[in-house]
């Protein structure tokens, strides 16, 4: 059965530009809510650049939403690209290869950080990965979570409720900042180390879980509503991209980790804690057939240098050689092994 599917999908791509119902004229974009401002930028100046070129049609749909409609098969009626602000898993390729998206492009389009805020004026803090992960573990260090007020988690810590704005379960924000943040505080613990060793589900549970008892509040995959509610409460805490960070300096201040400023400098460095890759995932089956999705492909790599149109609103451009072999990508088209993930 997954075989006669995977036969209609290619049937269906290959009549893309053509008249029918399942074809279309220009590509489209799924995927991570912080990658959405660059590849919606990306999409006006390739519209421009390319004259007669139907503008790509970009969706927020977070990193996790965007891999299970990215890898649901191939044709028109499925996105040419998915953009996330974490690596693919090595599940969700396997899941892509079940489906016959086999040959997958993995373009790193840039850096980011994921940035802890308040409002301009408001609540400021020295955090580091340990005081965050005490501060919203559901279980910290497998023990019962108490804390109430920061200063419950440290006491040179302002005594105010903690209350953070962030980042929902589907999306990479949230899962990087378990991996960059939430982990690295928890394995500072040498019991949690040792646990990892003997029991890697606790481990992960007890490590990266946030507590669910309002003192996180998840608000969805746009990062500009998180803006706004931190904007609203001086006693709040908010969780993005640093991209969302950089556009509303005069509504909100980052926070330093580890005494780190959320800068670009300090990203593009790895100074600061939160620093992480963003990718972008294409379809090498759609490249010939839709519509644009060369011209796309090729006004990403046009754009994210250091002095590039994506820098200028946030985006952290990847070290040179970096740069140059995510170009080598987008020019030869060449696929993932799927080693890349292990």
């Amino acid at each position: 059965m997954k075989s006669a599917l995977i036969a209609a999908s290619a049937l269906t791509l290959a009549a893309c530009g053509g008249a029918g119902g399942d074809s279309r004229d220009s590509v489209r974009v799924v995927g991570s809510s912080t990658v959405f401002p660059f590849a919606k930028t990306v999409a006006e100046n390739a519209a421009i650049s390319n004259p007669g070129m139907t503008a790509p049609l970009i969706e927020s749909t977070g990193s996790g939403g965007g891999f299970q409609l990215f890898c649901n098969g191939v044709g028109a009626q499925t996105p040419d690209i998915t953009n996330a602000s974490r690596r693919m898993k090595a599940s969700e390729f396997a899941t892509c290869q079940e489906n016959g998206v086999t040959d997958i492009i993995e373009v790193q389009v840039g850096l980011d950080g994921i940035a802890f805020a308040s409002a301009q004026g408001g609540i400021m803090m020295n955090l580091t990965p340990e005081i965050v992960y005490r501060a919203l573990a559901a279980a910290p260090y497998g023990g019962e979570q108490t804390t109430q007020l920061w200063s419950d988690v440290d006491p040179s810590l302002p005594s105010e409720p903690i209350l953070v704005y962030g980042p929902p379960s589907s999306s990479g924000t949230r899962d990087a900042l378990k991996e960059l943040v939430l982990e690295a505080g928890c394995k500072a613990n040498a019991d949690m180390k040792a646990l990892k060793e003997t029991d890697e589900d606790k481990y992960d549970q007890v490590c990266t879980e946030v507590r669910s008892d309002g003192k996180y509040v998840d608000q969805g995959e746009q990062d500009n509503l998180i803006v706004q509610k931190i904007s609203n409460n001086n006693k709040s805490i908010g969780v993005f991209g640093y991209s969302y960070l950089e556009e509303n300096a005069d509504k909100v201040q980052g926070l330093p980790m580890n005494g780190s400023e959320p800068t670009y400098e300090n990203i593009s460095s790895f100074a600061y804690p939160g620093a992480r890759p963003l990718f972008m995932y294409v379809k090498k089956a759609h490249v010939d057939a839709i519509p644009g999705l060369k011209e796309y492909m090729a006004e990403w790599a046009k754009s994210w240098d250091a002095d590039g149109p994506l820098a200028k609103i946030g985006l952290v451009a990847s070290p040179d050689d970096v740069r140059a072999a995510n170009l080598a990508k987008v020019t030869d088209l060449t696929p993932m092994t799927g080693d890349e993930l292990k």
